[in-house]
Parts: C-alpha cells; sequence; structure tokens
C-alpha cells in the first residue's frame, strides 16, 4: 500500500501527535508498506529534507518558528497534486491533523476519490478553552472556515462548537480511529462518527528494548525522582503542577523535560524548590531513558488529552505515574497515583504521597497487559487491519 499521511505539524516538529506519526510510518515500512508524510514545512532547523516527505508552502505560527500552518486552497492542492504525481499511486489517505492538514487532505482525497482513514487526535472544545476566553468565538470562527473549505465534501454540517468542528472534518472518512477508549466514547457520543476504531499510540518496540537493557536493577539511591515532560503551554498545567511541587515542600528531585512560551513563568516559580531542575528538550531516546530511570512521571492535563502518552510510555517502562486526568487513569488500569481533584493543594498531597510510597519501596507497579499492549509493533498491525477492511469495502462499492 502507498499511504499518504496528513498533519497539522511537520513529523520532525515537537507533540505526541508528530512522535505518535513518526512511528507508524516507521512501522508501516518495516512492514512493507510506503508512507508520504504531508505537513507545512518547518521553518527552524532540523527539518529533514527526505523523499517520504512533501513539505507544503507554510508561514510560521509560533514565536520560535518550532510550528507553522499552510493555507488549505486550490494553490496548495495544486502543489500537493505536483509533489505527489511523480510518486506511486496512492491507496489509502491517513488523515491525523484537525485543522489545515485535516482541510488539505480531505480536499485532497475527495479530489482523487481516494479513501480517508482519521484519526482524531485533538478535544478541540477543551484545548481551546485552555488557551483563549474567546474559545467559543474561535470555536465559531474555525466552523465558518471549515464549511467554506470542505464545501461539497460530504453533508454540511452545521453547529458553532468543537464538536461540530469534528463532525464536519470527519465528514467521507471510511474509518475514524481514536488514540483512547474515552476519547473515542466521547467521539461516539457526539456522533462524530458513528463505530470509532481504537487504536493507542505506542512505543518503538526496539527503543524500548535498548532503553531498559541499562536501566539497573533496583532503585537507585537518593530523593525520590520525578520527571514532567512535555510542551509548556495552559492546557499541559505545568505552572500548577509547579506551584504544588513548592507548596508540598516535597523531599524529591523534580525534572521538567520540554519547551515552550511558559518557560520563564515556569522558572519563576521554580525558585522556590531547589530540587527542580529544567532539562529543555531532549531527544525523544534521552527523553525514554529519563522516564525509565525515574521513580514517577507527572501528568497534569485534564479533560484535554485524547491519550496522554507520558503515563502510557512511562508504565512500558516499568515506571508509575502521578495522574490528573481521571480517564488517563481509568484507562491505564494501575499503576499509578491518582490526584483527587483539580486542586493545587491535591496535587502537592499526592507529590507527597507518592514520594513516601517511593522511598519505602510501596510504589505501584503498572499493569503488564497495558505495557504489552503500548509496543508499536501492535499498534500498527491493528492500524493495518482497519486500512484493509476500508479498502475491501471501497473495492467491493467500485465493482
Amino acid at each position: 500500500m502507498h499511504i499518504v499521511f496528513f498533519g497539522d505539524q511537520h513529523l520532525a516538529s515537537l507533540g505526541g501527535a508528530q512522535v505518535s506519526m513518526r512511528l507508524q510510518k516507521q512501522y508501516l515500512e518495516r512492514a512493507g508498506h510506503t508512507v508520504t508524510a504531508v505537513a507545512p514545512r518547518m521553518h527552524g532547523t532540523g527539518r529533514p529534507s527526505d523523499h517520504d516527505y512533501v513539505d507544503l508552502p507554510s508561514v510560521p505560527i509560533t514565536g520560535d518558528r518550532e510550528y507553522s500552518m499552510s493555507w488549505p486552497g486550490r494553490r496548495t492542492d495544486r502543489f500537493l497534486d505536483r509533489a505527489l504525481a511523480s510518486r506511486p499511486p496512492v491507496d489509502l489517505v491517513h488523515v491525523q491533523a484537525d485543522f489545515w492538514g485535516a482541510f488539505i487532505g480531505h480536499r485532497f482525497a475527495h479530489r482523487h476519490g481516494i479513501p480517508v482513514v482519521h484519526t482524531m487526535h485533538n478535544r478541540v472544545d477543551v484545548g481551546m478553552a485552555a488557551v483563549t476566553p474567546l474559545h467559543r468565538q474561535v470555536l465559531a470562527v474555525l466552523n465558518l472556515w471549515r464549511r467554506r473549505t470542505m464545501r461539497g465534501i460530504g453533508t454540511p454540517v452545521t453547529g458553532r462548537d468543537g464538536w461540530a468542528f469534528l463532525r464536519g472534518i470527519a465528514q467521507e472518512s471510511s474509518a475514524v480511529t481514536a488514540p483512547s477508549g474515552h476519547f473515542a466514547r466521547r467521539l461516539e457520543q457526539h456522533e462524530v462518527f458513528p463505530k470509532v476504531d481504537v487504536v493507542w499510540n505506542g512505543i518503538d518496540d526496539d527503543l524500548r528494548t535498548e532503553v531498559l537493557a541499562d536501566v539497573p536493577e533496583g532503585r537507585a539511591p537518593g530523593r525520590p525522582r520525578f520527571v514532567w515532560l512535555g510542551r509548556m503551554s495552559p492546557e499541559k498545567r505545568l505552572l500548577p503542577f509547579l506551584e504544588a511541587v513548592v507548596e508540598s515542600r516535597v523531599d524529591a528531585e523534580i525534572e521538567v523535560i520540554g519547551g515552550g512560551g511558559q518557560l520563564r513563568a515556569a522558572q519563576r516559580i521554580a525558585r522556590g524548590h531547589s530540587g527542580i531542575r529544567f532539562a529543555g528538550r531532549l531527544p525523544y531516546a534521552e527523553t525514554l531513558a529519563r522516564m525509565a530511570a525515574a521513580d514517577a512521571v507527572v501528568q497534569t492535563s485534564i479533560g484535554f488529552e485524547t491519550q496522554g502518552m507520558t503515563p502510557f510510555e512511562a508504565a512500558t517502562l516499568g515506571t508509575p505515574t502521578v495522574v490528573s486526568d481521571p480517564d488517563i487513569a481509568a484507562e491505564l488500569r494501575g499503576g499509578l497515583w491518582s490526584v483527587p481533584d483539580a486542586s493545587v493543594a491535591a496535587l502537592a498531597d499526592t507529590l507527597n504521597r507518592a514520594a513516601s510510597d517511593i522511598r519505602s519501596g510501596t510504589a505501584p507497579i503498572p499493569d503488564r497487559e497495558v505495557a504489552a499492549a503500548f509496543r508499536q509493533s501492535s499498534r500498527t498491525a491493528a492500524m493495518i487491519e482497519i486500512y484493509e477492511r476500508v479498502l475491501a469495502a471501497d473495492d467491493s462499492l467500485s465493482r
């Protein structure tokens, strides 16, 4: 098969969806398939210039030039068609985007009569509410943009909220997948798609083996070691986490991995605790190694994550997690300390409880079945089954 991925951001940029797409691409290619990734051209350094990528004309949208956008329209359509004309015929489009990448991908599939699998990575309503007080107005504008850009694709979808937006971009999809059971249920309840397939994002089997081979037997001596990692933006709730660290006066080492717009604010809060260290952005393999060596990973976003990869990555590496989101806690099925509510005080108490359990040797152990099911090889096998189902149905309709 020749599968074309469509993303909102380049696969070389920072983010859980991008990490997942890179792994999917690698393991699909390992299984003998061809994957082309279509996304906005990056404006920072380190972007790949591989033939497997189609870098669309774009403009940077963040100060650090990490992220960019491509405008969906006829000019982009023509650029994309020219770029793919010299490649093998496309069998299937896999849209893994929620904004311009989704529009561009569905427009391409509609023009060429190619079936679409759409993976939903983003709970748009919660994400918008986390970053702007004008989220209702922003969602109304996004829905207007979606209706105009995807005119003629599927049945017109009215509405101004986040669920109407997701219903609209799922139009003409042959299958919709979600990276967690809790998000799949919400998509079905809000009539985004009748039956949503659950396919977790995964971890590289080989890299996991390499990382675990370097982890020493038994816990290293010293204070409990906590790791927080992710994008430093409001919906990830890094600042409440650091406030909880300071308030709790937890006797622990705290490592923060990642970057983003809240770095300076985070550093100001961290001055109240001598054990906090900012590691910056690290390569994926090094990040996994830090997680495996930690006593606990801390997950702090609530309601925003459609899966929340870090607790699952931690579980498959044998590291328990302090979990703020009750949906993620339920899906992990164990190996965690659950934070009872969204307050800083509750998080502070949970950090102290986790540190006490770590010191006493009674920290919870991640669920073995969850750890095994998170390996990318099993996730790719599950996705290939969906691809084959979609292509078989499309073939029967075309006869």
